[in-house]
């Protein structure tokens, strides 16, 4: 029996299903959030700029300001996507207890295991296969004659280390273990290739016949993690991209440590953005977020006055200037939320069919903000997450059935949102009894 074949999706349409499908979800899409950004366009701009001069050789940070609500996630998700855009590769890191901001090896750990780039996400091996690519097509191209594969894997090697000539001053180790990695792919040796990725990694428990095959004595640590970083920047950019842009999200976490390791943490800030102002981590883009509390509380950053005097802001009218180095964001409000309301309908059709523009009308948009801000204490900051997600629920009823009359059933039920609201939403939640 032949069965046909499926019908190919254009890709805008594939784009505008992933973004429906996060929606549905209650996440952040992976893609395409221009189509519903709202009021981000002066910021958006401002980190397009900084980006073209990071990939000109420059280093530089930013660093987001705003409540729950404000939109973080999403700007720094936009961010990062406009960065990939313009050929670079992304990482995100998110503080915790588990990857405190004073541990710089988890951090590095975490960039190495989510590095992504256009086209691939946990892109750290292919990152590296064309950094080697690229070395030896070099070599070819400039090569009196053909050259042998011995002959080949010698000069390769020989140009992984003049690569990395400034690092190996400081630290030989990542050569080392890069070249290991070279030798075990050309030998077949996929056991040994994939350790040598695990240790570049700062991955734990590597076992001791790497090392040992490799030359390399202990493990990268907080000491070493940032020579380590320039040399995967480095790694990158010979790869073809055009720098590694980072997010490290969640830094108010920052405040419930212990004060010596709170400010050992601030120290890090410090150490980052003086290496990005002396042109000590090229081709590297920083973006940090946090709630106004990590700024400007007793345990927050004022409480180190020489990262608060690096990153303090002017804020004498309405006029916010985002090239300051904060990016201060605004509470979400209902004529926002409207225009956002009003692109997924856009994406909607681009994804699945024109909606009823009638049944799902503005006033009923405006209805149903009302409905939920009402049972999350009027905060429309609180609910675009689970608006969203019930307002692609109205988008697909209104499409299977002909007799959904939204204006008249819709009534928001918190009921079926109980177990997965997050703490900020619950705070502010109206119990009714």
């Amino acid at each position: 029996m032949n069965t046909p074949e499926p019908e190919r999706l254009d890709r805008r349409r594939l784009e505008s299903i992933n973004i429906i499908n996060a929606l549905r979800r209650g996440t952040v899409p992976a893609g395409g959030l221009e189509r519903i950004a709202v009021g981000l366009d002066v910021e958006e701009g401002v980190i397009a700029k900084q980006l073209d001069y990071v990939a000109e050789g420059g280093g530089d940070t930013k660093f987001i300001r705003g409540e729950y609500g404000s939109g973080k996630t999403f700007l720094v998700a936009r961010a990062l996507e406009i960065a990939r855009m313009r050929g670079f590769v992304t990482s995100q890191v998110v503080i915790s207890s588990s990857t405190p901001l004073y541990r710089l090896k988890g951090i590095y750990q975490q960039i190495c295991a989510n590095l992504r780039t256009g086209e691939e996400e946990h892109a750290l091996k292919t990152i590296i296969d064309n950094w080697l690519f690229s070395m030896e097509e070099k070599i070819l191209s400039v090569a009196s004659g053909d050259q042998s594969d011995a002959a080949l894997e010698v000069s390769t090697e020989r140009e992984i280390e003049n690569a990395l000539s400034a690092i190996s001053e400081m630290n030989s180790s990542l050569a080392a273990a890069l070249r290991t990695y070279y030798q075990s792919n050309n030998a077949g040796d996929f056991h040994t290739a994939q350790a040598a990725l695990g240790w570049l990694s700062a991955e734990p428990n590597i076992g001791r016949d790497f090392k040992q095959k490799a030359g390399i004595r202990g493990d990268i640590d907080d000491t070493i993690a940032f020579i380590f970083l320039r040399g995967l920047v480095s790694i990158i950019h010979g790869a073809g991209y055009r720098g590694l842009a980072i997010a490290v999200d969640e830094m108010e976490t920052t405040q419930g440590l212990q004060r010596a390791q709170r400010e050992k943490g601030y120290q890090t800030l410090v150490q980052i953005i003086d290496a990005l102002d002396r042109g000590g981590m090229p081709r590297c883009y920083f973006l940090f977020t946090g709630t106004p509390a990590l700024y400007d509380g007793s345990r927050g950053i004022r409480s180190v006055p020489p990262l608060f005097d690096r990153i303090s802001v002017v804020q004498d009218d309405e006029f916010r200037n985002p090239r300051q180095p904060q990016i201060v964001l605004s509470k979400f409000d209902t004529g926002k939320l409207e225009l956002v309301a009003l692109k997924v309908m856009d994406v909607y059709a681009q994804a699945y069919t024109e909606p009823d523009r009638e049944r799902i009308s503005h006033r009923f948009i405006r209805a149903m903000i009302r409905k939920i801000t009402t049972r999350f204490g009027g905060r429309v900051d609180v609910i675009p997450r689970i608006f969203l997600k019930e307002f692609v629920d109205i988008l697909d009823k209104c499409e299977l059935y002909d007799d959904y009359d939204p204006a008249g059933v819709y009534d928001f039920d918190a009921g079926h949102l109980k177990g997965e609201l997050t703490k900020e939403e619950e705070a502010v939640m109206v119990v009714r009894f």
